[in-house]
This record gives structure tokens, C-alpha cells and sequence, in this order.
């Protein structure tokens, strides 16, 4: 969860610290992964969520 928060904010700070962690604790790099695409996908989705105010915007312009 963590690896995946760090990656929506950015902080490479963060991305590293917690990945250290999760390889301490036993998680896989298959899992670690995983948490990164579901954070993309979370962050991608939320600027295409978003791309209709800008389209209802280019719409009144014709």
C-alpha cells in the first residue's frame, strides 16, 4: 500500500524507503509491481476522469 501511495505523490524519497521495506518483509517483486500499475492506473484514471472539463471547455469554442 505504501509503495503505491509513494508512487501517486511522487516522492522518490518515499518509493525508495518503502521498497526497501517491503523486500525486508518478503514481498515480491511481482507484488511490488502489481502495486505500482494499480497506483498508475488510479492516476491515469483520475486525468482521464478529468479530461471532460477540458473538452466541455474546447466545445464552447466550437
Amino acid at each position: 500500500m505504501a509503495i503505491a501511495v509513494a508512487h501517486v505523490t511522487q516522492c522518490p524519497y518515499c518509493i525508495r524507503a518503502h521498497t526497501k521495506q517491503a523486500m525486508r518483509k518478503g514481498v515480491t517483486k511481482e507484488e511490488i509491481m502489481e502495486a505500482i500499475w494499480v497506483a498508475s492506473e488510479m492516476r491515469a484514471g483520475a486525468a482521464y476522469a478529468h479530461a471532460t472539463i477540458a473538452m466541455d471547455e474546447m466545445e464552447k469554442f466550437g
